[in-house]
């Protein structure tokens, strides 16, 4: 089976995508070949049966040459793949759903997110299989969703009983914007802080380019609740780095709203710490009430509870039967 693939990025050092070279990577060993198209392709290993192809965004093309370049690379391949998956970005199934149709190309689609609109309705029309992680995606309308494994690296994001992890330390790891809710843990710390339960915390994470204004706000509300000996701010990190950072903390923070089901939450179990998140999926797997949360107030008390425990000494089941391995069973089944 010849694969075509459609991402966002490819590169190993890109902040919130970083983790899709490793899909890639597992893939390939289950597909004969895979033609990778992105948006933008950055510094990447894939083994030789991947062939990665930019639509130039690293080099400062126009919108318009984007489109140019998908059209110009999705009909000159054409007789070398066979089906099509796209990773997350509807807009690709928009542009090229028609054309698929036209040469009897399947296309799949991975969107999981709580939130849709009429383009997510028409992308999923020309879509003969629709893969999410959560229950609450917008996807799960349609009679063509299947729901997947969140597809951790267990390779990479594994246990290591040697950590010395900072004692009562919370990490916040998320791109910072306003789907992610990091003021929901500012409030909550600043609650914590008053009752003069011990603790530091970590929030690493980057705006969008239009996001700073936003990232600023949040720097002053943590400052203005007094929080500026415990709270410190830090930049965003690949997903390569942020193992050492799950390891060395003992509480994980996620504040998503169900529907989008982070993987970083798995990433962080894996690695032994305690997680706190608002997800309903989340919740139902971990099956204890003092995981999960709803408001700022529900969090403080969660944190505090968690303050007074060890990290994690044993990994969930459900951790490595949401690997990154099971995952991609699952899809070459599917796709195949």
């Amino acid at each position: 089976m010849k694969l075509l693939i459609l991402t966002q990025v490819i590169d190993t050092e890109e902040l919130a995508l970083s983790f899709f070279h490793r899909w890639v990577e597992e893939l390939a060993t289950r597909f004969d070949s895979i033609i990778v198209i992105c948006l933008k392709e950055g510094k990447h290993a894939l083994p030789k049966n991947v062939r990665v192809y930019s639509l130039g965004k690293e080099t400062g093309q126009s919108r318009l040459k984007y489109v140019i370049n998908f059209y110009k690379y999705i009909w000159a391949l054409r007789n070398s793949y066979d089906k099509v998956f796209v990773h997350m970005n509807e807009e690709y199934v928009l542009l090229g759903g028609w054309l698929w149709w036209l040469l009897r190309k399947p296309v799949m689609m991975w969107r999981n997110h709580h939130a849709g609109t009429i383009k997510t309705d028409i992308a999923m029309f020309f879509c003969t299989k629709i893969f999410c992680t959560s229950r609450f995606s917008y996807t799960v309308r349609s009679k063509k969703t299947m729901l997947m494994p969140v597809g951790v690296d267990t390779k990479r994001f594994s246990f290591d009983p040697h950590t010395v992890r900072i004692p009562h330390s919370i990490l916040f790891l998320s791109g910072i914007w306003e789907t992610k809710r990091p003021e929901m843990l500012i409030d909550a710390l600043e609650i914590v802080h008053k009752k003069g339960v011990e603790f530091v915390a970590h929030i690493y994470g980057s705006p969008l380019p239009n996001g700073g204004a936003y990232y600023q706000g949040l720097k002053d509300r943590s400052a203005s609740a007094g929080l500026s000996d415990v709270v410190a701010f830090h930049a965003g990190v690949p997903n390569e780095a942020a193992r050492e950072l799950f390891r060395s903390h003992e509480i994980f923070v996620n504040c998503s709203l169900s529907g989008m089901f982070d993987k970083a939450m798995f990433e962080a179990v894996a690695c032994g710490c305690r997680v706190l998140a608002v997800s309903d999926d989340f919740a139902s797997l971990a099956n204890d009430p003092d995981t999960h949360f709803t408001t700022a107030e529900e969090l403080a008390d969660r944190l505090i509870k968690a303050l007074g425990k060890p990290a994690l000494l044993t990994i969930p089941a459900y951790v490595e039967e949401s690997s990154l391995s099971v995952l991609a069973d699952q899809l070459q089944k599917v796709i195949d």
